[in-house]
Formats: C-alpha cells, structure tokens, sequence
C-alpha cells in the first residue's frame, strides 16, 4: 500500500469495513443522545422560562453549543453518508476508492464555518476563534460533540434538578405557612402584636422572593459535587429553605402552646388563684402565730410578717381580663410568669409561718423534755423526791406561765434533767434534744429494786 500524505498508509478493505462500521455506531449514539437532550424536560423549560443571572448567562451558551452540536451532527453524518457511497461502488474497491476512503475515514474531511464554532463562547480545540473555519476528522468531530454535549447535559440537568425540587418543596411550605398564619390569627398572634406574627410575615416575604429567584435562576441554587465530572453531579442547595422552615417550626410550637394556653386557660387560672389563697392564708396564720408569740414568749425577737403581694392579684385581674378578651397571645407569657411567681409566694409565706413559730415549736420541745423526765423517774420510784419535785415544779412553771423566757425555762429543764440523772445513777451529762439515757437495770440494781 502506498502513503496518501498526512493520513498515513492507505486502508485495506477490511479496515475500512470496521471504521465504518464504529462510526455508524458512534453516529447512532450521538443521535440518540441528542434527540433524547432535545426532548429534555429541562431543556423545554429553559428554552420557555425568563431567566436571569447565571442561568441567562449559561443557557445562552448552552443554547449556543446545542445548534453547534447540530451543525457538528450534520457534518458528521454527510462525512459518513460518502464514505458509506464510496464503499457502496463496489463489492471490492479499488485502490482509487480506498485512497479516496482513507482519506475520508483518517484525515480531516469536515469544515466547519468559523462563525458557528465562535457561538460557543469557547475556545476552538484548533485555537484561533477569529479562523474563517475549522477542519476536523471524524474521531476529532465526535470527541468535540462528547464535549459539547456533556457540558449541555450538565447545565440541562442542573436547572431541570433545582426545578423539580425546590419549587414544589417551596410551595409545601407556602401551604403550611398559609395553615398557621390562620392559626395564628384566630389566637391574636398578628404582625406587630407579637413577636411571632412579625416572623410570619418575615418567613412569608423570603418565601415568596426565594421562589421567584429559583424559576428565574435555578443555577444559583445548584452545589456541584466536588470531584464529580458526570453530567448533573451535584444537589440543589436548600439552605435557605431549611433555614425558613425550621423558623415557621419554631413559630408553630408558639402557635400550639399559645393554643394549649386557650384550652387550660381557665383551669390554670383556679389553680393560681388557689395558690395564691393559699398564700394569704399561710400569711394570715403567720401573723396570728405573731401575735401569740408575742404574748406568750419573753426576749425573742419575732420577724415582722409581710402582707399579701397586691402586685401578684393585680396580675392576676389581668390575665383574667387578657382571657375574656381572648387575647391568648398576652395571656401565654403571663400566666407562665404568674405560675412561677405563686408557688415562690406560697413557699416564700411558708417559711414566714415557720419563723414566726419557731419559738412555740422551742418551748413545745422543752415541754416534751420535761414531761419525758418526769415519767422516766416516775418509772423509778422517784417522783416524789424533793429536788425533783423542786426543779420539775420550777420548770413547770416557766413553761407554762406567760410570757415565757426560753433561755431561762431551757436551764430550768436542764437543770431538773441533770438531778434525774444524777438521781438515776449517771453523773452530769450535757443536755441533748432526746430524753434521758434509760438507765432503769442499773436504777434497779442499786436500789435493790427488781420491779422497775
């Protein structure tokens, strides 16, 4: 075989059969494709939407490398169409036809105007962009048209993704966001009235821009995938629509506990004013303790009781109000602040009671003593000795008397209670909260005494 130039040696039959056979494959495949990009559901909607920013910019140059493709197709197929004639001519080609084959099949018979390569806005693979036109080969042909098409496929599929998900997604949220703006209505939660009616009309406001810019401008909502190089790798990004739909989440727990507010409203306010009663009882007793602290026990200082908190009843009026006004939206916070408030009332009139009582409580514990020794010497046979009979009728008597000095009747009652133990066979001891040690055995052994 002799050399046609630049091509190389010129092809055997049986090379040219199997060249024409791959790029009937290839042609087959490219046809496909393109057919199958033409009839893409995004590439419809990119050739009939309004679009802005990026995606105007990069559809008008995908618009662009799709006629080219095209163009590039046609070629293509004439370049196939006469090489498949020439072949035709004969059942075995001569050395003419092969010469003329090779050349079809190994050089570069397809020229391409410069004015359709330059639509692209890409550099020509040949260079020079300002070229009157561009030759190619056929294998040079179909690897320009892989590239074109995957990055139309890429852009197609991109905007085709942000639309089939977000827009829809968009619209779910409006509906439920419409639900609770209705919602929130019916319990007085409105714009400038409360701080989540200002959040529905915030979350309404971006909504509706952010629809807007996906129809206009779905690129601007695409992440690529890093690393990837398939055409459509990548998501759609939906930061800001979770942002926007985890603030209306945050509105309809507002939404529910200002209704729970609605619901309980009533038993809430019977509780509080229980509570409260509770209180100006608890205060009402303290005070009375008071007073008969005061007549009955001598040198104690006895804390000065408070009266009822008028602040907390005046709270109260309102929130009363606030429910027959149904203003639930007032009433939530206020009867959470109000709750807090009475059981702190409550334990606060508790613990007054209990200051003011200590001093009964004392000369309560003192008594106990006393009565406590008194038997336990009794139990011995030793009630009527002189002593005890004197201390414990001393005692007695500042115990029981009015007022009663605490500091005096607690060394009365120690001093009986040291004569017992004396009496009972224990030496001095220091006085404690509990009654005597029971030293009746040992009582009973020293006496002589085997009925104690």
């Amino acid at each position: 075989m002799g050399a046609t130039g630049t091509s190389g040696p010129v092809m055997d039959r049986d090379e040219v059969d199997r060249a024409l056979a791959r790029l009937g494959a290839e042609h087959e495949a490219i046809e496909t494709s393109l057919l199958a990009l033409q009839d893409h559901a995004g590439r419809r909607l990119l050739e009939g939407a309004e679009l802005t920013g990026v995606t105007e910019e990069r559809w008008a140059a995908t618009e662009a490398s799709i006629t080219l493709l095209w163009t590039y197709f046609d070629a293509y197929t004439d370049a196939l169409r006469a090489a498949r004639n020439i072949r035709a001519r004969r059942r075995w080609s001569s050395r003419e036809d092969l010469v003329e084959l090779t050349e079809l099949l190994r050089g570069e018979p397809v020229t391409v105007a410069g004015g359709a390569t330059a639509v692209t806005h890409a550099p020509s693979p040949h260079g020079g962009a300002g070229r009157l036109s561009t030759r190619y080969s056929l294998a040079a042909l179909v690897d320009r048209m892989n590239e074109l098409y995957a990055a139309s496929l890429d852009m197609v599929v991109a905007a085709d993704a942000v639309w089939s998900t977000l827009p829809a997604r968009i619209d779910l949220l409006a509906a439920e966001l419409q639900r609770t703006r209705t919602l929130a209505h019916s319990v007085g939660v409105r714009p400038g009235e409360h701080p989540s009616g200002d959040d529905l009309e915030r979350i309404t406001r971006t909504l509706t821009k952010l629809r807007e810019q996906v129809v206009s401008d779905p690129l601007a909502f695409w992440k690529p995938a890093e690393g990837s190089s398939a055409p459509g790798g990548g998501k759609p990004d939906t930061t800001v629509y979770d942002r926007e739909a985890r603030a209306l989440e945050e509105v309809r727990r507002e939404i529910d506990a200002v209704l729970t507010v609605r619901q309980d409203a009533e038993q809430r306010l019977i509780r509080l004013r229980d509570v409260l009663s509770r209180a100006d009882r608890t205060l009402a007793e303290a005070r009375t303790a008071r007073g008969e602290v005061l007549a009955k026990i001598a040198a104690t200082e006895v804390p000065v009781v408070s009266g009822p908190p008028t602040a907390l009843q005046e709270q109260l009026a309102a929130a009363a109000e606030y429910r027959r006004q149904a203003q639930w939206h007032r009433l939530s916070p206020l009867l959470e602040s109000l709750e807090r408030k009475a059981e702190d009332e409550l334990l606060r009139a508790r613990e007054q009671l209990t200051a003011v009582t200590a001093p009964l409580a004392v000369r309560a514990e003192l008594r106990g003593r006393l009565d406590a020794y008194k038997a336990k010497v009794a139990r011995h046979g030793l009630a009527e000795d002189p002593l005890l009979v004197e201390r414990y009728d001393a005692a007695r008597r500042m115990l029981w008397s009015a007022p009663c000095d605490l500091r005096v009747a607690e060394q009365a009652v120690f001093r009986y209670q040291q004569a017992a133990a004396e009496l009972l066979g224990g030496g001095p001891r220091v006085p404690g909260q509990g009654g005597p040690e029971d030293r009746r055995g040992d009582a009973a052994a020293h006496r002589g005494d085997s009925s104690a």
